[in-house]
């Protein structure tokens, strides 16, 4: 099938690439020239493992191609997805669907023949009829029936994700939409991928009740991490404890920093301005986004008081600035708020990160950068974990401590055993696990 994947970002790239592997014919459109350019050469504009290879191979087999001109690409394709970004709009907290709603309109200007206009951005209830609305009043003659595929990506993992997903939910309201999505994503319904059709506004929510979930769940534990501190109890055991219930599941149950990132946050904020305006207000998801943003700051308190209670003059080296392994992505990262909060308490920050570096000096200012996680140890009077890249987990301590100038490390994913650490000579400090914990070994898994 031909396909029009508009908006060349994490999604649409990471999409239109996928479809391509598939065999289908897709046409990746942006409106930013140096982005595209960069993808013909196949320079990748995102850190995402195994993407540049498949995007290489698509564009060399030629299924997959990549333009600013919207027109000729919508007016050949069979279905045409939407993938541009809706971020948090500046002053109220409302996903900002501007870019949605111009892609609709240019959408409708150029469509030919009957086609399927899918919604894949990530929009709250009721887009997909404004998006209808909009294609409709603008050519009132096009044949198209309009959409909604959420995408369940997760950063560091998207192209296992897209390939074997948990679920491929589709929004329809006219049945001749149902072959064509069938169709799209026959080899994974062909490998019993499952492929649930729902109402249109019903598909729409479904994506964000399941992030407004899970970023409940991390909430939820980092909250019992607190009480374990206060109570001597160990929030790894209590996490494996519930986890093992099938009802709950031990995922999304690592205590940390709190969550961060290009979905959570404008998500969940989305989904409580949603619920506010239909007079339905969603006091859990209000609470969660409260705690969490309470929580990141509150991490650099807790660096602070590893410290001694005064970091003013002194150096902390930091290691990982994304908010997760395995990305680039600085956006709404821990390590922003927990920086922010010692620079402000007068503390000089020597950090490292082996992706995020770059993306990092666009959202944090003085900061010195390290070459690798040694570098950042060097001249330290305290080594904070912040972000669990693998390269983080089998630090030589000896080495660690031999470049720093006091021996404190503190460790907000629990990926240290507390022995080990204090055997190397550090003063360790963990997130919800007693000082003394002998149980406390059971290092923390990235999800």
């Amino acid at each position: 099938m031909h396909i029009a994947m508009i908006g060349s970002g994490y999604v649409g790239l990471v999409s239109g690439a996928c479809f391509a592997d598939f065999g289908h014919d897709v046409t990746c459109v942006d409106l930013n020239e140096q982005k595209i350019e960069a993808l013909k050469k196949g320079e990748i504009p995102i850190f995402e493992p195994g993407l540049d290879a498949l995007v290489a191979d698509n564009a060399k087999a030629g299924r997959l191609t990549f333009t600013t001109d919207l027109a000729p690409a919508v007016a050949k394709a069979d279905v045409v997805f939407i993938g541009v970004g809706t971020p948090s709009r500046r002053g109220d907290g409302h996903a900002d669907l501007s870019y949605v709603y111009a892609a609709a309109a240019e959408i409708a200007r150029a469509v030919e023949g009957f086609t399927v206009v899918v919604t894949k951005s990530t929009v709250p209830v009721g887009t997909g009829d404004e998006v209808e609305r909009i294609i409709r009043e603008t050519n009132p003659l096009a044949d198209v029936i309009v959409v909604s595929n959420p995408e369940f990506l997760r950063e560091g993992a998207a192209i296992d994700d897209f390939k074997r997903p948990d679920r491929i939910v589709v929004g329809i309201e006219d049945e001749r939409a149902r072959e064509v999505m069938t169709e799209i994503y026959r080899p994974l319904y062909l490998n019993q991928a499952p492929l649930m059709f729902t109402g249109r506004r019903t598909a729409e929510l479904i994506k964000y009740a399941g992030n407004a979930f899970l970023a409940m769940k991390i909430t939820f534990i980092n909250e019992m991490a607190d009480l374990c501190e206060r109570t001597g109890a160990n929030v790894q055991d209590v996490a494996r404890g519930i986890g093992l219930d099938g009802r709950i599941g031990g995922k999304f149950l690592n205590a940390g920093p709190g969550y961060g990132g290009s979905c959570f946050p404008k998500d969940t904020l989305a989904l409580v301005k949603t619920g506010q305006d239909y007079d339905s207000p969603l006091r859990l998801v209000e609470a969660t986004v409260e705690v969490n943003n309470r929580r990141k700051r509150a991490m650099g308190r807790k660096v602070i008081a590893a410290a001694g209670g005064n970091v003013r003059g002194k150096t902390i080296g930091i290691l990982g600035l994304t908010f997760k392994p395995n990305t680039d992505d600085m956006r709404d990262a821990p390590s922003i708020a927990i920086i922010q909060a010692l620079q402000d308490a007068g503390a000089t920050i020597r950090a490292y990160d082996p992706e995020g570096i770059e993306m990092a000096k666009l959202v944090v200012q003085n900061i010195d950068y390290a070459a690798d996680a040694y570098d950042a140890a060097n001249g330290a009077d305290v080594l904070v974990l912040v972000t669990e890249w693998n390269e983080f987990r089998s630090l030589d301590l000896v080495r660690v401590k031999a470049q720093m100038n006091t021996p404190v490390f503190v460790d907000l994913r629990n990926v240290y055993r507390q022995k080990e650490v204090e055997a190397a000579g550090f003063s360790y400090h963990s997130v919800g696990r007693p000082v003394a914990d002998e149980h406390a070994d059971t290092p923390a898994v990235s999800e």
